[in-house]
């Protein structure tokens, strides 16, 4: 019989979520300033190159989203094995979803046709379509590297070495920032390449990040450690467990993503003017959302190891320590957006009088100071869904998280281009729905029945 008399102090404490989701939000918060860097320097060149980066990295992701989500599954399971004293398994793991990657990367790119008719039924303004097009097609060459990285990163954040997640991140962030403002702008007797050139750095920072992970995880402790040498096999077991946790997750990420880049679309097809506003808005959403995505993968390592190791009531403390810190991060994004709207808008002004970007600057102003409704609803969201993903309650998370996305795509349709109604009666329709988003996973959460879950068993 268990009792709580025997509990290393502070499991599932702040201070333990805080240890090992730090790296992890500081993992995120390089992604985050590598995307908006990027996003900064083509709005030098104009709205529409920043707008098309927008749009066509989306879609390029998104194209990928099935398999980093399914290997990102890695994270979860992971734990579970390094909770249950099974460390051999950790990178059983890692070799069935690298496997799944390298089968994945020549699936995505024979792909690339549907996402051209998806760009033409958007109905974008050429101007930005032409632009999208050309940025997409360079960056789904890399979705070998993004796979990889996924699978090495969801490794190092199930064991808790979350720190070398981190430095992979920042030796992107790093790699991509000056490499695009060499290929964007031109420098160091390099021709200027505008958007083509922040592709290419994407490229080249993904590339180094993969190698510091890589080097990690076959150096001699790692590789003593977690018999890696010896997991370089296929094992039908764990291939079936990966396959049958992961593809809800998968899925889920997916079809969300595809809902989240239709409604991106949705506003870009509106005109340059909305399209810029929108991805301004975007852009700083990118700054209040990524970093709590590495609190909710926090989340999922803790719950998923306090889970495996028969302890439901450390993994509920857990999850409460993980709501703490991320309200807390939001608390101040929240802060920014109420005080200082225009200023954030102004960091995308272009270095030439611009008239699309004169008419999107007091539309992105006003639609990022009603953002402030919903960032501490997203920091609810992705921690109860996390806390439910740790534990294997993946099923009911996709299948919730799914119908509400679905259901916001045909309202911001029906806003938009039907009623024809201003972008602002739109962008309040999507604040109430992630609201809305929030409320569910808490129920769920709150109805207990991911204290019965367990995955690592044989």
């Amino acid at each position: 019989m268990q009792t709580h008399v025997t509990d290393p102090p502070g499991q599932g404490g702040l201070r333990e979520m805080i240890t090992l989701a730090l790296p992890m939000v500081i993992s995120h918060g390089c992604e985050t300033a590598l995307i908006f860097t990027d996003r900064v320097f083509l709005s030098r060149l104009g709205p529409v190159p920043m707008s098309a980066a927008m749009s066509g990295g989306l879609t390029a992701f998104m194209m990928m989203t099935f398999f980093i989500g399914l290997t990102g599954y890695v994270t979860a399971l992971a734990a579970q094995y390094l909770g249950a004293g099974r460390r051999d398994h950790c990178a059983l793991v890692v070799s069935q979803a690298a496997l799944i990657s390298l089968l994945a990367a020549p699936l995505i790119l024979a792909a690339r046709p549907l996402a051209h008719a998806f760009f033409r039924f958007a109905d974008l303004p050429v101007e930005q379509a032409l632009q999208q097009r050309v940025y997409f097609d360079i960056l789904l060459y890399g979705a070998v590297l993004v796979l990889l990285r996924s699978c090495l990163s969801s490794f190092f954040s199930g064991i808790g070495h979350t720190r070398v997640v981190m430095f992979s991140a920042m030796t992107a962030m790093l790699v991509n920032v000056g490499a695009n403002y060499v290929l964007i702008f031109g420098r160091l007797g390099v021709p200027p390449l505008g958007l083509r050139g922040a592709a290419y750095g994407t490229l080249m920072g993904s590339f180094c990040a993969l190698l510091v992970l890589l080097a990690t995880y076959l150096g001699r402790r790692n590789r003593r450690e977690y018999a890696v040498l010896a997991a370089l096999r296929f094992d039908r077991a764990v291939m079936l467990k990966l396959l049958r946790f992961g593809s809800p997750a998968g899925v889920e990420m997916f079809l969300n993503l595809l809902a989240f880049t239709s409604m991106i679309m949705l506003f870009h097809a509106h005109g340059l003017v909305t399209a810029a506003a929108v991805t301004i808005v975007f852009n700083w959403d990118l700054v209040s959302f990524v970093p709590l995505l590495g609190i909710q993968i926090g989340v999922v390592s803790l719950v998923g190891r306090y889970l495996g190791a028969g302890r439901p009531d450390i993994a509920a403390r857990a999850t409460r320590s993980g709501l703490k810190m991320a309200c807390s991060y939001s608390l101040v994004i929240l802060v920014l957006f109420v005080s200082l709207p225009a200023e954030l808008v102004a960091v995308f002004e272009p270095h030439q009088a611009d008239a699309i970007f004169s008419q999107a600057a007091p539309l992105a102003t006003g639609m990022l100071r009603l953002a402030a409704f919903y960032v501490l609803a997203d920091a609810v969201m992705l921690v109860f869904s996390g806390a439910l993903r740790g534990a294997g309650d993946t099923f009911w998370a996709m299948c919730a998280s799914v119908a509400l996305h679905w259901l916001l795509v045909p309202v911001l349709a029906l806003f938009l281009r039907v009623l024809a109604l201003p972008p602002q009666a739109a962008w309040l329709a999507l604040i109430a729905f992630l609201l809305i988003f929030s409320g569910v996973f808490y129920l769920r959460y709150r109805s207990g029945k991911w204290k019965t879950l367990a995955m690592a068993g044989p």
